[in-house]
C-alpha cells in the first residue's frame, strides 16, 4: 500500500483530541487493510486509505469522496440518525490541518454518531442477552429492507448462475496456493466439486430467484459486528466499493450472517432470524440455498485469512491465522455436507391429515421431486379405487405393490444424490422401517413428517373428498378399518420425526416445518461428520 504524506499527516492531525470542533471523551484509532476509523465518544470519523486492490481503487482524492457520498447514501438504508454526511479535512495558507474549517480540501470524512459496543449484536450473543424475540425482530426487519432494496436488469445479472459461478470459481482459484498446506486438501476438493455440482443441478433455482425479483441491491457485508441495537435496529457498514460484491440474492446476505451466528456458537438463534425472515417474505425457498450461499461465504472468509496470513511474521500471529483458515475450512465443508446428502421425506398418517397438501408445499420451494401413494397406486393398479378396506387396491398383497413401487422411485432419486418426498399413509412399522433401511443403506437424511388433525376435521375433509373427485380413494366408509390397522410411528427417534398439526393455517405450517426438519437434518449431518 502506498501511503501519502497527506493520509499520514491526516492522521496524526486526527489523533488529536484538539484537532475536533466538539468534546473529545476517548479518543480510539481502528484500522483495517483499506479505511481507519477515529472513536471520539460521541462521534466516529471514517477515512478510506489510498489504496488499490483490483476490487477498490482509493487512490485519488475525487474517488474517495465519491464513495463516501455513496457509504452515506448506501447505509442511510438500514439505520437512522447514525450517518450524519461527509465532512472535509482541510489545510489552510499556514499547513494547518481542520475539521470543516477553512483552505484547501486534502481528505475526507463519514461522519457516523458512534454506537455503544456493549449494544453489538457480536457482544450481545457473547452475553447471552439476545434472544429468539430480538432474532425474529431482525429477519423480520431485514425482509422488509430486502423488499424495498433496488431491483433492475443489472442487479438481476449478479444471480445468474453463470456469474454466481464465476465468483465461486474465482474464491476456488484465489484459495488453490494454499491447499496442501494451510487448507487441508480433501476436503477442499469435496467443496469444491459439491459446489459446482449444486450449481448445474439447481440452474433452474437461481434462474427462478431472478424471475421472482429476489435479486437486489443489498448490504454485502451482512455480519454480528454489523448489527447494533441502540435506538432500535442499525446495521451499519454495507460495501460501498464494489457494487458486485453488494448486489445479489438476498439469500446469500442473509447466509452470511447465518455462517457468522453458527461460527460464534449461535446456530439456534440464527435459524430465528432465517425463519422470521421467511415468513415475512414469504420466501421458503431460502431453505434450499442457505448452506450452498453459507458455503460460499465461508470460503470467502477462508481466502481472506489465507491471503492475510502471507503478510504476517510474527509465529504466534501466523498460528492465529492458520487456526482461522481452518475454522472457516471446517464450517465450508459442513455445510457443502448438508446441501450435498440427499433426504427421505417421509410424510405419513392418517387419511385427510393433509400429508399431500403439505409435502406438495415442501417440494415446491426445495425442489424436491414428490411421489404419492395415490397416483402411484393409479399406475400400478388402473380403474375404480373407492372399495372397502381390506378388499382390491386395499388388499394387503395391493398395498404391498404400491409401496415397494413408492420406496424403488425414491431409490433412484437417492442414488443420484437428489432428495425426495413420499407421500403415503405408511401405517405399518414395516414400510417404515424398510423407508429407513434405504436412508441408512444409501447414507441419505431421514425426516418422518407425521401429519395430525381433529377427528372432526378428518371427517370433514374425507366427507367433502366423497363429493369431489380427487386423486385419493380414501373416503370416510374406510376410515374405522384404516385407524384400526393403523400404527403411530412411535418408533421413529425424535432425530428423524416431526409432528405437524394440519388444522394450524398452512403458510405457517409451512415454516415451521422447514424449519424444525432443516434443525433435524443438521443434526444428522453432524452426527456423520
Amino acid at each position: 500500500m502506498h501511503r501519502s504524506e497527506s493520509f499520514e499527516a491526516v492522521c496524526r492531525a486526527m489523533s488529536d483530541r484538539d484537532f475536533y470542533p466538539h468534546r473529545v471523551t476517548r479518543l480510539e484509532r481502528r484500522d483495517t487493510h483499506i479505511s481507519t476509523v477515529f472513536l471520539t465518544g460521541d462521534w466516529a470519523y471514517k477515512i478510506k486509505k489510498p489504496v488499490n486492490f483490483g476490487f477498490l481503487d482509493f487512490t485519488t482524492l475525487e474517488e474517495r469522496q465519491r464513495l463516501c457520498r455513496q457509504e452515506v447514501s448506501l447505509n442511510q438504508r438500514l439505520t437512522h440518525d447514525v450517518y450524519m454526511g461527509v465532512v472535509a479535512v482541510r489545510r489552510d495558507e499556514s499547513g494547518r490541518l481542520s475539521l470543516e474549517g477553512s483552505g484547501r480540501t486534502v481528505e475526507v470524512a463519514v461522519k457516523m454518531k458512534q454506537l455503544p459496543e456493549e449494544a453489538c449484536l457480536g457482544n450481545l450473543l457473547e452475553r447471552n442477552v439476545a434472544g429468539r424475540a430480538e432474532m425474529e425482530a431482525l429477519g423480520r426487519h431485514l425482509a422488509i429492507f430486502y423488499q424495498c432494496c433496488a431491483v433492475g436488469r443489472e442487479i438481476d445479472r449478479y444471480g445468474h448462475p453463470e456469474v454466481v459461478g464465476y465468483n465461486m470459481e474465482e474464491n476456488f482459484d484465489q484459495v488453490e496456493p494454499y491447499v496442501g498446506s494451510l487448507v487441508k486438501a480433501e476436503e477442499w476438493e469435496f467443496i469444491r466439486q459439491v459446489s459446482r455440482t449444486f450449481l448445474v443441478n439447481r440452474e433452474a433455482l437461481f434462474l427462478d430467484r431472478i424471475r421472482d425479483g429476489r435479486i437486489r441491491d443489498g448490504h454485502g457485508d451482512l455480519r454480528v459486528e454489523h448489527i447494533y441495537w441502540h435506538g432500535g435496529l442499525q446495521i451499519i457498514d454495507c460495501i460501498e466499493f464494489n457494487d458486485r460484491f453488494r448486489y445479489g440474492d438476498a439469500a446469500i446476505d442473509l447466509a452470511f450472517l447465518h455462517m457468522d451466528m453458527e461460527r460464534l456458537g449461535h446456530a439456534d438463534l440464527s435459524r430465528a432470524v432465517m425463519a422470521a425472515y421467511v415468513r415475512q417474505a414469504d420466501d421458503p425457498e431460502l431453505y434450499a440455498l442457505l448452506d450452498f450461499y453459507a458455503a460460499y461465504r465461508a470460503v470467502v472468509k477462508l481466502k481472506v485469512a489465507c491471503l492475510g496470513y502471507d503478510a504476517l511474521e510474527e509465529e504466534a500471529a501466523r498460528a492465529n491465522a492458520a487456526a482461522l483458515v481452518r475454522t472457516y475450512e471446517e464450517l465450508a465443508y459442513r455445510y457443502a455436507i448438508r446441501f450435498s446428502r440427499p433426504t427421505l421425506w417421509v410424510f405419513c398418517g392418517l387419511p385427510a391429515t393433509g400429508k399431500t397438501s403439505l409435502a406438495a408445499a415442501v417440494s415446491g420451494p426445495l425442489r424436491l421431486r414428490r411421489f404419492s401413494s395415490d397416483s402411484v397406486r393409479k399406475q400400478t393398479i388402473p380403474g375404480e379405487h373407492v372399495v372397502p378396506y381390506g378388499q382390491g387396491i386395499y388388499r394387503p398383497e395391493m398395498r404391498g405393490r404400491v409401496y415397494s413401487r413408492l420406496l424403488a422411485l425414491a431409490q433412484d432419486q437417492l442414488k443420484s444424490g437428489h432428495s425426495v418426498i413420499l407421500d403415503a399413509t405408511f401405517g405399518e412399522r414395516h414400510w417404515r422401517d424398510e423407508a429407513a433401511r434405504l436412508a441408512r443403506d444409501l447414507d441419505a437424511n431421514l425426516v418422518f413428517v407425521e401429519c395430525a388433525a381433529r377427528m372432526e376435521s378428518i371427517r370433514d375433509r374425507l366427507e367433502k373428498r366423497g363429493r369431489e373427485k380427487g386423486e385419493s380413494d380414501a373416503r370416510l366408509l374406510q376410515l374405522p378399518e384404516i385407524m384400526a390397522h393403523y400404527q403411530p410411528p412411535d418408533e421413529v427417534p425424535p432425530a428423524n420425526r416431526l409432528r405437524v398439526d394440519t388444522d394450524e393455517p398452512a403458510a405457517g405450517t409451512l415454516v415451521e416445518l422447514l424449519e424444525r426438519a432443516y434443525i433435524l437434518i443438521c443434526g444428522q449431518v453432524s452426527s456423520v461428520l
